[in-house]
Formats: structure tokens, C-alpha cells, sequence
């Protein structure tokens, strides 16, 4: 016979009761991992957008403070790319002052500047770069001297610095105004320049920059570029982003 004493004893969870509790427990912690990671890469992907985003509107405000002091030279670069996704040349002559020049290398305002895209090689893999090459005042005033202006716009590894990574395209179009007011196509002629440059930079998402390992990725003839897809699809394809805007080509009158 029980005495009531011992019927009142505080009675402990049985194992299936335990079982049941740990069961309730990881559940619970296995969807807070769930949440954390998603977090986690939704965060990543955030945060690459906005570096990207930075780095094309830092490209786009550079390029428009060296062209609104251009100055058309019939040997500058304005190069067309054939490529699916294009990978034009860009080239020109233009002012900076005393301050944007080492000690060494200034002996007037008259410098040179040039983009173009290179794939450099970053923790073994290929990476598409917009890279720009600036020659101060007395390599360019040489180079006048001795006729080989287009000795500027050569690619120079030691010097030159990648400006935008992870770049799928970069179009420099140079354009001219028609007499009906519309911007054309510029014709190439030793005379004058163009009056503007429709500038298109296409960039791949941060988080698939790792996937892109071989410069055929880049050129979309690899196995992994399908995340590309073609050039028609730009606007639908979360995988890459473009950013596009004229810019007057000198100082005339913004377009």
C-alpha cells in the first residue's frame, strides 16, 4: 500500500517523453539555422549588389569628368567590339591640371587616358576587368612630339589599374547629333570627334563572379556562362546588372 506521503513524490518525464522533447528541440533549432543562412546569404547578396553598384557609378563618374575635357586627336581610340558581349576600346586626349599629376610627370596639362578590358588572373581564376590607363603630360607631349600619339593608348600592365571587376561588357559608342536634333551613329573622320559617347557597362552579380573561372566563361562559350544568357535577355536576367548613360565627349554642351 502507497502512503500518501509517497503519492505525492514529483514523477520524471518517461523516455519517450524525452525523446518527444528532443525531437520538439531540433526542429526548432534546425529551422533557426534555416533562417540564419537564408539571412546570411540574402545579406551577401545585398551587400554585393551595393558594392557593385558602387563600383559602376564610381566608373561612370570618372569616365565623365575625363571626357568633359576630351579632346579629339584623329590617332585617339574609339573601337568598335564584335564580340557577343562587346569589350570596346576608348582613348583620347584630355586636360588635367598640375594636381592630378605626380612632380615627375606633369610639364603641362595635356594628358591621355584609356579603357579597355583585360582578364586578369585573381586566386587562380580569370577575372574580367574595365581598366583604365592614364599618361600624364610629358609622356603625352612626347609622344606628340614624335608622332606616335597611339603609343598612348597601349596597354600598359605596370601602370594601368583595373577600375570596375567582374565585367561581362563595356560598349563606348560614339555619337553625333543629326540635323532632326536625333543622336546617330558618329561617322569616323579625321576633322572633328564625336559630339557624345553612349557609354553601356554590364556587370555580373558578385556572388557568380567565383563561377566564372576561364576567360571562355566570360566570352560566353564555357559550360558555366549559360548563367549569361545572350544580350537580348539583359533586362530579365538577375545575374547581371547594366548601367548606361550619355556623356558629352569635350566641352560642348551637355548632351
Amino acid at each position: 500500500m502507497i502512503s500518501q506521503s509517497q503519492s505525492h513524490l514529483p514523477r520524471g518525464f518517461s523516455l519517450v517523453e524525452l525523446m518527444a522533447s528532443m525531437a520538439i528541440g531540433l526542429i526548432v533549432l534546425l529551422s533557426a539555422a534555416v533562417v540564419l543562412e537564408s539571412s546570411g546569404e540574402s545579406y551577401a547578396h545585398i551587400r554585393g549588389d551595393v558594392e557593385t553598384e558602387r563600383e559602376a557609378r564610381f566608373f561612370m563618374t570618372q569616365l565623365t569628368s575625363d571626357l568633359s575635357t576630351a579632346t579629339f586627336h584623329r590617332d585617339g581610340v574609339l573601337e568598335k567590339s564584335s564580340a557577343i558581349w562587346p569589350v570596346d576600346r576608348l582613348g583620347f586626349l584630355c586636360l588635367f591640371s598640375n594636381q592630378a599629376q605626380s612632380p615627375d610627370g606633369r610639364v603641362g596639362d595635356l594628358c591621355a587616358v584609356h579603357y579597355y578590358i583585360k582578364d586578369l588572373s585573381i586566386g587562380g581564376k580569370s577575372v574580367r576587368c574595365l581598366m583604365r590607363g592614364f599618361r600624364e603630360s610629358r609622356v603625352a607631349f612626347r609622344a606628340l612630339a614624335d608622332r606616335e600619339v597611339s603609343a598612348l593608348f597601349e596597354q600598359q600592365s605596370d601602370i594601368d589599374e583595373p577600375i570596375v571587376f567582374g565585367v561581362v561588357a563595356f560598349e563606348a559608342r560614339p555619337k553625333s547629333r543629326a540635323e532632326s536634333g536625333l543622336w546617330e551613329d558618329w561617322v569616323k573622320n579625321d576633322e572633328c570627334g564625336p559630339e557624345a559617347i553612349e557609354v553601356s557597362l554590364i556587370l555580373v552579380r558578385r556572388d557568380l563572379v567565383s563561377k566564372l573561372k576561364l576567360p571562355s566563361d566570360w566570352d560566353g562559350a564555357g559550360a558555366i556562362a549559360k548563367v549569361l544568357g545572350s544580350p537580348g535577355d539583359i533586362s530579365s536576367n538577375a545575374n547581371l546588372g547594366r548601367y548606361a548613360t550619355m556623356m558629352r565627349f569635350g566641352s560642348d554642351e551637355n548632351p
